[in-house]
This record gives C-alpha cells, structure tokens and sequence, in this order.
C-alpha cells in the first residue's frame, strides 16, 4: 500500500512539473493586440455601458462617437439604439439602461 502511494505521490508531483514546464516554457501564452471588433458581445455591451456612463458625465456626443466608432460597426448611432432598445427588453439593470438612453438620445437617436 506504501508503495501505491508513493508511486501515485511522484507521479502527481512529475505531472505537475511536466505540465508546469510545458505550459510556461515550451509553450507560453502570447498576447496579440486584437481588434475591439472582435470582442464578444457582451463585453461591447460593457464598453458600450462605460462610454454612456462618459458621455453622462462629459456631455461630449462627438468624443462618444469617436470612442464607439472603435467597435467596427458602420452605423455608431443606430448600434448604440438597438443595444439600448435590446438592455430594455432584456430587462437588464436600470441604471445601465438610463446611461444608454442619454447617450442614444445624445447621438440623435429616440428609443
């Protein structure tokens, strides 16, 4: 039984150097800067929700469009709608929703 778990103990420990030498040395993560395009949805909708919590703050309509037009859709104003339009649907928080009707309404568009 000792020897059972004295294989099982090394074999844990050279597993976890093994995976630990592999993961760190021969194979590390690299970080590539990668477009706001690409993001995933729900962080557009974070990003999108920070940019109105400026924009409410700023009242800079022009700097909103600018940080927005970062995403990569063609039409900013008409994105920042449907998003608004999608959090009131969804039911999502209140706040977030107020934030994104002053910036829609800001960029010229009524939701």
């Amino acid at each position: 039984m000792t020897r059972f778990f004295t294989s099982l103990m090394i074999g844990t420990a050279l597993g976890v150097l093994i995976g630990l030498y592999v993961g760190w040395v021969q194979f590390p993560v690299e970080f590539v800067n990668s477009p706001m395009r690409d993001l995933d949805r729900n962080y557009k909708d974070d990003y999108i929700v920070m940019i109105a919590a400026g924009y409410v703050f700023e009242a800079d309509a022009l700097g909103a469009l600018e940080r927005l037009r970062k995403l990569g859709v063609e039409n900013v104003p008409e994105y920042v709608q449907m998003t608004t339009e999608r959090f009131i649907t969804n039911s999502r928080d209140l706040d977030d929703i107020r934030l994104l009707v002053n910036l829609s309404n800001g960029l010229g568009r009524l939701t």
